[in-house]
């Protein structure tokens, strides 16, 4: 299952972001309400989704300053990434087009239940990064 995420416009260059994003300690404040229990460093992250399940993350990718990949870090019970996609505004290249796009391999059942929290947490991790970089 592929979700792509709503896109917003930061108002800070790529590289400004990246170097943010390139940190998971920064990520805390990007997280929707059913986010709890975060752990971070700069290269992972661990929390509970409420009702859910606990999971962990790391960068599987990270290509300055365009695309960082998160992926799970250790045993999960679905296997999914995280992919944010930065890109210069192409009317302002002192800001920044991103979006965060999510691919998780679920069965039709699981896939059911989880699109709603999947494009939450894709679409709420973008409008975080809007209100951060205003």
């Amino acid at each position: 299952m592929k979700i792509e995420g709503n896109k917003a416009t930061l108002a800070a260059v790529p590289q400004k972001v990246f170097n943010f994003l390139s940190d998971f300690d920064n990520y805390e404040q990007l997280m929707p309400d059913q986010i709890v229990n975060w752990k971070s460093d700069k290269e992972t992250c661990s929390f509970t989704v409420k009702g859910m399940a606990d999971l962990s993350l790391k960068f599987a990718k990270k290509e300055s300053p365009r695309l960082l990949e998160l992926v799970p870090n250790g045993k999960t019970p679905v296997s999914f990434s995280l992919t944010v996609f930065l890109e210069p505004d192409a009317l302002d290249e002192q800001k920044t087009v991103a979006h965060v796009d999510v691919d998780a391999d679920l069965n039709p059942m699981l896939a059911m239940f989880a699109k709603k929290p999947l494009e939450n947490l894709a679409n709420t991790i973008t409008s975080e990064l809007e209100r951060v970089f205003k």
